[in-house]
């Protein structure tokens, strides 16, 4: 079956950010003048996606408000004379068809939102992609996924190779085997391991093709690590009964984690350095600043 889904989980706290996101959604933290789930977005949609689900929280509502209709400010911009402000915002509402589900349950965990979707999803695979970090690649790293979706089946999950040793405990990182070009068949997991204990460096994070069969699975859980309930363990238990599990590595990828701070940082740093309507002020500001007793 086509992928036609992606389920975008945005119901965390975001503690990491507080106090700033006591009110806001992490989220929509701005990387220059777009927040970063619209970077998800636009990644989905550029890979051929028309249905989002966005799993949010009694906190979230900025994000719906996002991607909606803004009649009087589209008004406003048009009295004005902004054609450019006003095609940028009227283009948002127009991306994608949006679908909005709370979450529910009694469990944290990132694996939560991902059944809280089921409704949405019926009886088909489907795209996960997380709402506070994204991957900038060419092709986009999702059509790369579903590429190899058409041509192995089974879950697809997104790879990349993490070259700093202590970096290596914040993802999940794979035990696998190579069987092509950039796929990896999965044998198993290790969620967050000890440098020393990592199978490998390659991370199975941040995007994943999965099945319905899933939900069931996730439902049946226990709670693990820390008390929650984790993707991970769900897509070790698809492994145990038989279900190929591949890792593909984004070719052309950078990838951005703007769920952590330092990494948040340098992300704006960088994609305004982008801009060609201010990079060369910025960087002459940077230069300065990096040469006075600051």
């Amino acid at each position: 079956m086509e992928i036609r889904k992606v389920v975008i989980p945005a119901a965390g706290w975001g503690t990491r950010f507080l106090p700033q996101t006591k009110a806001m959604p992490k989220e929509m933290l701005s990387v220059v003048d777009k927040p970063v789930i619209q970077y998800v977005a636009e990644e989905a949609v550029a890979s051929g996606i028309e249905n989002i689900i966005i799993i949010t929280g009694w906190q979230k509502r900025a994000i719906e408000d996002h991607f909606d209709r803004s009649f009087e400010l589209e008004k406003y911009l048009e009295s004005k004379d902004k054609k450019e402000e006003l095609e940028q915002i009227k283009k948002i509402a127009q991306l994608a068809n949006f679908i909005y589900i709370r979450q529910k349950g009694k469990y944290y965990g990132n694996a939560v939102p991902i059944l809280s979707a089921r409704p949405a999803i019926d009886n088909e695979p489907f795209a996960v992609l997380w709402g506070d970090e994204f991957i900038t690649a060419q092709p986009p790293r999702l059509a790369q996924m579903i590429e190899a979706y058409k041509k192995h089946k089974g879950v697809i999950i997104s790879a990349v190779r993490i070259e700093t040793k202590d970096q290596l405990s914040r993802y999940g990182i794979a035990e696998m085997e190579p069987i092509d070009e950039n796929v990896f068949k999965i044998k198993k997991i290790v969620e967050k391991p000890l440098p020393s204990e990592a199978p490998s460096n390659l991370a199975t994070h941040g995007a994943y093709i999965l099945p319905p069969e899933i939900f069931e699975i996730i439902k049946n859980l226990q709670p693990g690590k820390d008390g929650e309930i984790w993707l991970t363990d769900a897509i070790n238990e698809l492994i145990k009964i038989g279900f190929p599990v591949y890792g593909c590595e984004i070719k052309n990828a950078k990838y951005y984690d703007t769920g952590n701070k330092l990494e948040y940082l340098k992300t704006v740093v960088e994609f305004a350095l982008r801009r060609p309507d201010f990079s060369k002020e910025f960087k002459k500001y940077l230069k300065n600043l990096l040469n006075s007793k600051l």
